[in-house]
This record gives C-alpha cells, sequence and structure tokens, in this order.
C-alpha cells in the first residue's frame, strides 16, 4: 500500500479564510458571482490577485478568479513573496500537497525538480525547498482555484524573497520553460500598497497597475524601486509578466482595484489590491471576464 501523502496543513485556514469547508465554499462562490461577466477574447494565461485575508481583498480576488472559472488547466503555478526572513531567493514546498479545508492540492512533484533544474540553469541559484512554512501568498489563492477551476489540478509553488531583476527575469523565463508543454496557469500573488491614506494608495496602485497593464515587469521593478507604485510581491509579479510574455501573451487588462478601506471604512491607512488578467491571442478562445461596472 502506497504511504500516505505528506499534506502541508493549513496554518491560516480559520484566520484568514472560514475552517468551516461549506462556510468557505459558500464564501469564494459569492465572491465569484459578485464579479459581473463579461466577453473576452483570448486564452488567459495568467492573473493578478491579491493575498490578504478573505475578508478584506476576497471581492478583489474574485475578479481575477471568475476570469479562468469553468476552465481546466493541468497545471497552476502560483508566485508570491515570502513574507518572513529567508537566506534563500527562491523557495518552494517540501511538501507533497498543500491542504485546505476543501480539500488537498497535489503539488506537481515533476514540474518542481523541471523548475528547479531551469532555475539553476538560468540563475545558478536552486530552488529551496521548505516545510512547515506559514507563509500565506501561495495557499490564500487555492480555494478560489478549487472552486473556479474545472477537474483537478496539481500546483506549482514558488515563494521569492527580494533578489533583484535577473533572479525575477531568470525566474521568468523558467518557468515559461515548464508551463509551455501543457495546459497551465500562471498566478502572480500581491497585494500593493501598505499602509497609506486612501488618496495615497490610489495613487501608487494606479501606476503600479499601469505597468501591468503595459506587460512591462521593468516598469513594475522601476515603480517599486522609485516609490512612484508599490507590491509587496513585486518580483514575483515582475517574474510572472516575463513568463506570461514568454508563453504569448500580448495584453493585459485590469479587472478590479479596491483597498482594505472599502471593507473596513478607516481610510487613513490602507492596503491596497488588484486584480488583472493576462491574455494571449484575439481571436482563438472566448473567456468569461468578470469586470467591475
Amino acid at each position: 500500500m502506497a504511504g500516505a501523502v505528506d499534506v502541508r496543513p493549513s496554518p491560516i485556514a480559520g484566520r484568514w479564510y472560514p475552517r468551516e469547508p461549506g462556510r468557505l465554499a459558500r464564501s469564494i462562490d459569492a465572491y465569484l458571482e459578485a464579479a459581473p461577466p463579461a466577453e473576452l477574447h483570448g486564452t488567459v494565461v495568467a492573473l493578478l490577485a491579491p493575498h490578504a485575508g478573505h475578508m478584506y481583498s476576497g471581492a478583489v480576488a474574485g475578479h481575477a478568479f471568475a476570469a479562468v472559472r469553468g476552465s481546466s488547466p493541468r497545471l497552476v503555478a502560483v508566485v508570491g513573496p515570502i513574507h518572513d526572513a529567508h537566506r534563500a531567493a527562491l523557495l518552494s514546498s517540501g511538501h507533497q500537497a498543500y491542504g485546505t479545508p476543501l480539500g488537498s492540492v497535489p503539488v506537481d512533484q515533476i514540474a518542481l525538480r523541471q523548475l528547479d533544474a531551469r532555475i539553476k540553469a538560468e540563475t545558478g541559484r536552486p530552488l529551496t525547498l521548505i516545510r512547515g512554512d506559514d507563509e500565506h501568498s501561495v495557499e490564500i489563492g487555492l480555494p478560489f482555484l478549487q472552486r473556479a477551476l474545472r477537474g483537478e489540478f496539481r500546483l506549482l509553488p514558488v515563494m521569492v524573497r527580494r533578489c533583484g531583476r535577473e533572479v525575477a527575469r531568470g525566474l521568468g523565463r523558467a518557468l515559461a520553460a515548464v508551463l509551455h508543454a501543457q495546459p497551465s496557469l500562471l498566478v502572480a500573488s500581491s497585494d500593493l500598497s501598505h499602509y497609506c491614506p486612501q488618496d495615497v494608495a490610489d495613487r501608487l496602485d494606479a501606476e503600479l497597475l499601469k505597468r501591468v497593464e503595459a506587460l512591462d515587469p521593468e516598469g513594475v521593478l522601476r515603480a517599486e524601486a522609485e516609490g512612484t507604485g508599490a507590491a509587496c510581491g513585486a518580483e514575483a509579479l515582475a517574474a510572472v509578466l516575463w513568463a506570461a510574455r514568454d508563453l504569448g501573451a500580448d495584453r493585459a487588462r485590469i479587472l478590479r482595484h479596491g483597498t482594505s478601506g472599502d471593507v473596513t471604512g478607516e481610510h487613513r491607512e490602507v492596503v491596497g489590491y488588484g486584480a488583472a488578467v493576462m491574455l494571449r491571442g484575439r481571436g482563438n478562445t472566448e473567456v468569461r471576464r468578470r469586470e467591475a461596472t
């Protein structure tokens, strides 16, 4: 008999999102349904989605994940920052699966080994595996994917420490090389500005999202470095933009912007959230897009 699967238990269920499966499913479905549908011609290559607690960012995240509702990628690469200090620049999970109240999501071990080899070739650095982590940037979007996607999918989780342009570009090339041969989806997990007054957050977020809409990873990194825009996962987002371009993405659309103040009513210090989709081709596949009115 095969051994039990080594599942990473959720450290955030019951705090960042509901622990009870039925309640979580209903909550996710409500966020997805609240995103008004619209037709968009093209194939979704990648998403930008926030990673704060669902109470705060779920309404914005719903717009991102609704854009792929009903699709069936076999492999989903979720790329986000690691918020705890760590010596390695690029990390992934040493577990065989991620657990959420909606079930476990298997980590694609073959894709993980391929990505490690590609990253070493591109950057000279290994992909460091960690266990028992409490990082939320990868996990927070999994319940959305579990409810939005059709059929089972395998996960390729990547956590990025502040690493600079060259490593981020190398990660983007490596991701594209691994994902190109199969139906896949990229997800950049990043919040935007942090703890600014609402008007400052709106300005910073608008500039950062302008760079995303231009499919400009260099611009994302410059905005963060110059203080004209902000994203806590700037390198992760830039890597996904580079990977999406290598996979043929030719345009991006901003689906929704919001802040924590929209939920709390407190606008003196807010966190910004953005939802975006990156697309390939203009006349191939019609993908339902949920866009804010």
